[in-house]
């Protein structure tokens, strides 16, 4: 596999679309909150274990960060991603030219696809760019490179209480969506960029969207927060770990340690009530740190 040079693709992209304004920048005080819920849904995930904690106040961006700002950033440091240096990224099926034209990875989804060449600036391989896409989220990110991103902004990635923090608004309440508890359906109300349809055959794009949307296309939670639901998957700091001294908990713990899983939230454009539940604020995903993919970004939180 050919890893795409920063002297060739990458700056002329990032050059077209490059804007480093940051979006508005939320506020929350701090103080006590918790991760978790009573009524979990995906029990074996570890989200039914209410933990308390007392957070310093802190500041997240109100919006994902966007191609437009991590093309700034290239341009800036010359950065090289992850999937640019192992040369290919995961793409959702259905987002390609001729779905059934590349195979399945041994092991892996039906849906999901090896394309040589993915990344941030050809999301879906070398025929496809980003320069209609300069205000949807950056995809194809590893937990690194929104690290590095981030410190690069003057942040750094959040913990997981204060991502469930955010989605909730600030407030001490367990609403099951950053909106409130009403259950998104596939045809009337649709807060978020998620699945309509039957997953995986059929996406009706009751919302406008098969893949990602830009980024404030739909409405913000109480604290002005766009797209803590669905759209990408969001990286936290935190290592993938269940808080059980459970069989089934140790058993997977340990798992997560050696591939290096990292906590992500809020789910993304391909979760629905029947396959992925998760774009929940209490729900919780495994993945490897140094993963990307059609999915896969980030937002930028910030101490105070």
């Amino acid at each position: 596999m050919q890893t795409a040079s920063v002297g060739n693709l990458v700056p002329a992209a990032a050059a077209e679309i490059a804007d480093a304004r940051p979006p508005l920048r939320i506020g929350f005080p701090g103080g006590r909150s918790h991760t978790g819920t009573p009524n979990p849904v995906i029990a074996e995930d570890g989200e039914g274990i209410v933990r308390r904690h007392r957070l310093e106040p802190f500041a997240v961006d109100a919006e994902l960060v966007t191609n437009a700002r991590f093309a700034a950033f290239v341009t800036a440091t010359k950065y090289v991603t992850e999937a640019e240096r192992f040369g290919w990224g995961l793409v959702f099926r259905e987002l390609l030219p001729d779905p059934n034209a590349v195979p399945s990875p041994g092991g892996a989804p039906p849906w999901w696809v090896v394309v040589d060449g993915a990344a941030w600036h050809a999301p879906e391989g070398p025929s496809s760019n980003i320069t209609d896409r300069a205000d949807h989220p950056a995809t194809h990110m590893s937990w690194s490179d929104a690290r590095a991103f981030a410190a690069w902004a003057g942040g750094r990635l959040p913990s997981e209480a204060e991502w469930e923090c955010a989605a909730r608004g600030g407030l001490a309440d367990d609403p099951r969506f950053p909106w409130g508890d009403r259950e998104p359906n596939d045809t009337e109300f649709m807060p978020c960029n998620i699945w309509q349809g039957h997953f995986p055959e059929l996406n009706t794009r009751a919302d406008g969207w098969l893949g990602t949307s830009p980024v404030g296309t739909f409405p913000a939670n109480r604290a002005g927060l766009f797209d803590m639901a669905g759209n990408v998957w969001e990286w936290t700091s935190e290592p993938f770990v269940i808080r059980s001294a459970g069989r089934a908990a140790v058993a997977r713990n340990e798992e997560s340690r050696s591939q290096n899983r990292k906590v992500m939230k809020g789910g993304s454009f391909l979760c629905h009530i029947s396959y992925c539940y998760r774009y929940r604020i209490a729900a919780r995903h495994a993945t490897a740190a140094d993963s990307g993919s059609s999915n896969t970004g980030f937002r930028v939180f910030y101490d105070v």
